[in-house]
């Protein structure tokens, strides 16, 4: 009798980019910084995949108003370039209490390019009214639709 837990795969939900000319830099290859205006873009879209509504939607129902970035880390394995079709398959890899880690494969076709790992918060407005943000529990309610 084996003590294992299975464990399902986290859920993936990949989001397709063309390269356009203007996102590369002289050397005709993607500039760093569009991958992360990728993968924040991913970032949302897993949400919408998941069926969690709009933020303005859980800013009123949950207090949530998104799940900003607080750390991130990346790999660049392969360059892209103009024309190129890219997909960029992201999943949650860890669920804490208020924060949780988002990853990210950006491929184009077999080829992976770059590898990301996000660390985000849900966050909600300050209590007090002061301006920023505060982090909060994840609403049982999202974690549920994105498992």
């Amino acid at each position: 009798m084996s003590d294992l837990i299975e464990q399902k795969p986290p859920r993936t939900v990949t989001y397709q980019v063309r390269v356009e000319f203007g996102d590369c830099d002289p050397a005709g290859i993607v500039w760093f910084p569009n991958f992360f205006r990728w993968i924040d873009a991913a970032s949302r879209h897993f949400f919408e995949a998941c069926g969690v509504p709009r933020w303005e939607e859980t800013t009123r129902t949950l207090g949530v108003i998104g799940t900003p970035l607080v750390d991130t880390q990346a790999r660049f394995i392969k360059t892209a370039s103009y024309g190129d079709h890219l997909q960029i398959h992201t999943a949650v890899t860890e669920w804490r209490g208020k924060s949780f880690v988002q990853s990210y494969r950006v491929c184009r076709g077999e080829d992976l390019i770059l590898e990301c790992q996000e660390v985000r918060i849900f966050a909600s407005a300050r209590e007090d009214g002061s301006p920023g943000i505060r982090a909060v529990l994840i609403p049982p309610s999202i974690r549920a639709l994105c498992d």
